[in-house]
């Protein structure tokens, strides 16, 4: 850093005197680089004890849920549990910045989806936490070394990488640094809710991703867990149902389109259920699909319900609903104007849509119908059937 310095003022100099003049502001920086790292040790020393102190807290209250026991095939002592560990971190740094532990697992869970969406341009989590930051954002954009562990030399080149866990690293591929590094953003807008969505539009500056994540973290505050991956097949399945996969077949109301999705046959007023866990994002009226529900699920997906008869009349956008959880019912509704029924037989149309972070792309429901019926005769037999 200070070689470039030289190097920057010996060219606008040109003479003796003024690269001395040159040479004592360099000494003057690396004086003032000696003073803020020596206050960052210190600083790093505080947040050291009190990140020792809310963790043996939080060990202190494992039977409280921080830890589970997860069966091991030969029964040795049981593991934690990658929800109740990545639980754990959430609750430390909310300790320490007053965010809610449900915001930070919502903007972790966001990233996740978005790399699952994008494995080609995003690289795969490698610990707990699955939050990227790339590498010259971190660094700072003109920082010669973008792998850069050095928090005043991150801050000197305007990087928002900060040292987490007091270890004197600001490392962009350890999980306390980047939890802790994407808290000090949103806490420049502060904590209350309407401060938090500021905070994340300043980070995103996407606000499709201020949705997905407060939706995302309502879901996780009503149900105070992370495990919300259950999920359901759309239909009682000990009705009178019928189904084959459709997907990519030829549709021709309303102008030459392809069919996104799989249409279930049954009888009208068949009870139509939640796959997921999940918020619900639309509900009323559209010409192709009749009356139609969109819940959107803790992985980014869009699960789309449409030809219904009806709704459960107090369910409404907004509204939290879990697998299993009747929303409406089988009908042939669509094709036309608000009303419109009867044009084909009735049936429910299920479609799955994946949000990419600008845009969503619709894929094949089918196998993982066929897996939700599995799971839900599963539970049939279990006996946990809902």
């Amino acid at each position: 850093m200070l070689r470039l310095k030289r190097r920057g003022s010996g060219a606008a100099a040109g003479s003796d005197g003024r690269s001395g003049g040159a040479e004592r502001t360099i000494r003057q920086a690396g004086a003032a680089l000696r003073t803020v790292r020596r206050a960052g040790e210190a600083m790093r020393a505080v947040r050291r004890f009190t990140a020792v102190c809310c963790t043996l807290a939080m060990l202190a209250g494992a039977s409280a849920g921080i830890v589970r026991a997860a069966p091991s095939a030969g029964g040795e002592a049981p593991s934690l549990d990658i929800y109740a560990e990545r639980r754990a971190m959430f609750e430390r740094v909310s300790m320490l910045t007053g965010i809610p532990w449900h915001v930070l697992a919502a903007i972790d869970q966001y990233e996740r989806t978005l790399t699952k969406a994008r494995p080609k341009s995003r690289p795969q989590p490698k610990g707990l936490i699955a939050i990227y930051i790339p590498p010259a954002r971190w660094a700072g954009e003109l920082n010669p070394d973008e792998e850069e562990t050095d928090p005043a030399v991150i801050r000197h080149f305007g990087g928002i990488g900060l040292d987490g866990n007091g270890d004197g690293r600001a490392d962009r591929t350890d999980d306390e640094d980047i939890l802790w590094t994407v808290a000090q953003q949103l806490l420049k807008s502060g904590t209350s809710e309407d401060d938090l969505a500021i905070g994340l539009w300043e980070y995103y500056h996407n606000s499709r991703a201020v949705q997905r994540v407060l939706q995302f973290s309502k879901l996780y505050a009503h149900f105070d867990r992370l495990d919300l991956d259950e999920h359901a097949f759309p239909l009682p399945v000990r009705a009178d149902y019928s189904y084959r996969d459709t997907w990519g077949a030829a549709r021709g109301w309303g102008g030459y389109r392809i069919h996104e999705g799989t249409d279930i046959f049954a009888d009208y007023g068949v009870p139509v259920r939640s796959t997921c866990y999940g918020v619900v994002e639309t509900k009323g009226w559209n010409r192709f699909g009749g009356w139609r529900i969109g819940i959107r699920d803790i992985d980014n997906v869009y699960h789309y319900f449409a030809h219904l008869s009806g709704y459960d009349k107090n369910l409404k956008p907004g509204d939290i609903v879990k697998p299993g959880q009747v929303i409406g019912w089988v009908g042939s509704s669509g094709y036309g104007k608000p009303g419109t029924s009867g044009k084909f037989p009735p049936h429910l149309h299920f479609g799955l849509y994946r949000d990419r972070g600008l845009v969503e792309w619709a894929f094949d429901p089918y196998p993982l119908l066929k897996k939700w019926e599995r799971e839900d005769w599963q539970r049939i037999r279990n006996g946990t059937y809902r």
